[in-house]
C-alpha cells in the first residue's frame, strides 16, 4: 500500500453494465493510489448520472459529455481538478477523448487499442510528447509478475539465441451471433464504425502482439495474416492466424480466436531459444514453465525469493496466495501514479508509442489478409513529427 497522496482522476465511459470500466475502477482502487472524483460515464446523460450515484460522486462532477468534463474540470483550482482522464469507451472514441484530455493539460490512461487509425495514433504520440503528459495504454497483461519474470529471463540471455515465439489468445464467447441478440459488448465490437477495421485482432490480438514485444524486446519485421469471419452475419473477423518474422530472423506465429468453443480467456505465450524456453498462460498466471534442452522442465512460482526484481516489484502477496487479473491491472495503474507524481518508478507501463505499434500491427494484418501478401512492418510512431 502506497503512502503517497492519491491521484485524482475522471473517467469517460464505463457506465451501467460496462465490464472494462469497472475493471479499471477496481484496479485503480486496489492500492489506494487513485481516487475517482468525476466522470462522463455514458453518452446518455441519465445513465451517466445513474452511474455517478452508484459510485457516490458529487452530482456536480458527473458530466453530460466528455467535452463538458474537460472544460469544467480544467477551470477548477489545481488542488481540486482531475489530474488524469481514464478512457474506457468503444474504440472509435479513444482519439477524440484522449486528444481533448491532452489539450486541457490532463494525463491519460486509455484502454486498447489506442485508436482506430494509424494517423490518429501518431497524432496522440506527438501531442503527448509536446505537452509532456503521461500517457498509458492498458495492455494490462504486462502487469503480471510472471510475465515480468519471463521478460527478465529472456532479456538477460537465459534462453540463449531466440528462435521461435508462439502466442495464442483464444476465447469462445462469440461462437454465436450475440450482436444480433442485442448483447452490448458484442454489438460495438462487431460494428466497423465503432470497432475500426478489425474485431478479434483489435480486441485481443493487440494484447498478444504487445505481449510478444514486451517479453522478447523484438519488433515485428513483416507479417502474413489470414483473418476469417466464421459466424455468418458478422461484419468483422472473429478468427485470425498471423505468421510473424521478428527482428534477427526469429520466427513467430499468432493464433487469435473468439469463436473457439469452450475457451474462456486462454492467452498463452511460449518463447524458445537455443538454450531453453519459457511458457506462460494467463489462466494459470502465478507460475512460469521453464524448458531445458534435454526435455526437462522446472516450474517457478510468483513470490519465490529467487525471482527478478521486476517480478518482485509487481508482487503483493507471499507465494501460495494467488494474484490475478485485477492485481496485474493495478500494477499498470500504480506505475502511472508514480509517473504522474514524479516519483521513482518501480513499475513500467505501456505508453502511447506502444499503443501506436499495436494500431500499425492491426492495420498491416488487415491489409495482408485482404491481399494475401507479406506486409512490411517497419514503423516509427514519430515518423511524421
Amino acid at each position: 500500500m502506497s503512502r503517497s497522496r492519491p491521484v485524482r482522476y475522471g473517467m469517460v465511459g464505463g457506465g451501467p453494465g460496462a465490464f472494462i470500466g469497472e475493471v479499471h475502477r477496481m484496479a485503480a482502487r486496489l492500492d489506494g493510489e487513485w481516487v475517482l472524483v468525476a466522470g462522463s460515464f455514458s453518452s446518455e446523460a441519465a445513465r451517466s448520472a445513474e452511474m455517478g450515484v452508484e459510485l457516490g460522486l458529487d452530482p456536480g462532477r458527473v458530466y453530460r459529455s466528455f467535452e463538458e468534463m474537460m472544460s469544467v474540470e480544467s477551470a477548477l483550482p489545481e488542488e481540486r481538478r482531475i489530474e488524469v482522464v481514464s478512457i474506457v469507451t468503444p474504440n472509435h472514441l479513444h482519439h477524440a477523448v484522449a486528444a481533448a484530455a491532452l489539450r486541457h493539460g490532463f494525463h491519460v490512461v486509455c484502454d486498447k487499442p489506442l485508436t482506430t487509425t494509424v494517423e490518429h495514433a501518431e497524432e496522440l504520440c506527438r501531442t503527448a510528447a509536446e505537452t509532456g503528459r503521461v500517457f498509458c495504454v492498458t495492455h494490462n497483461y504486462t502487469g503480471y509478475p510472471m510475465v515480468k519474470e519471463a521478460r527478465a529471463r529472456v532479456r538477460r540471455g537465459d534462453l540463449g539465441e531466440l528462435r521461435k515465439v508462439v502466442v495464442e489468445y483464444s476465447q469462445g464467447w462469440l461462437r454465436t451471433l450475440l450482436e444480433a441478440e442485442g448483447q452490448k459488448q458484442a454489438e460495438w465490437r462487431g460494428d466497423p464504425e465503432r470497432a475500426g477495421v478489425s474485431s478479434a485482432l483489435g480486441d485481443i490480438g493487440s494484447h498478444a502482439h504487445n505481449l510478444v514485444r514486451y517479453v522478447t524486446g523484438l519488433e515485428v519485421v513483416r507479417l502474413l495474416a489470414d483473418l476469417g469471419t466464421v459466424v455468418a452475419g458478422r461484419r468483422l473477423e472473429d478468427d485470425a492466424t498471423v505468421l510473424l518474422e521478428l527482428e534477427g530472423g526469429v520466427r513467430a506465429v499468432m493464433v487469435v480466436s473468439q469463436i473457439a468453443t469452450g475457451e474462456r480467456n486462454n492467452l498463452r505465450l511460449r518463447v524458445y531459444g537455443s538454450e531453453g524456453g519459457v511458457d506462460w498462460c494467463q489462466e494459470e498466471p502465478n507460475r512460469l514453465r521453464l524448458l531445458v534442452p534435454d526435455g526437462g522442465e522446472e516450474i517457478v512460482y510468483r513470490g519465490d525469493p529467487s525471482l527478478s526484481g521486476e517480478a518482485a516489484a509487481a508482487t503483493r502477496l507471499p507465494g501460495g496466495h494467488p494474484e490475478g487479473f485485477i492485481e496485474a491491472f493495478a500494477n499498470v495503474y500504480r506505475g502511472v501514479a508514480q509517473a504522474v507524481r514524479g516519483e521513482p518508478r518501480t513499475l513500467d507501463f505501456p505508453t502511447a508509442e506502444d499503443g501506436a505499434f499495436g494500431v500499425h500491427f492491426i492495420h498491416q494484418a488487415v491489409s495482408s489478409s485482404r491481399t494475401g501478401d507479406w506486409m512490411d512492418m517497419a514503423y516509427d510512431p514519430a515518423r511524421t513529427a
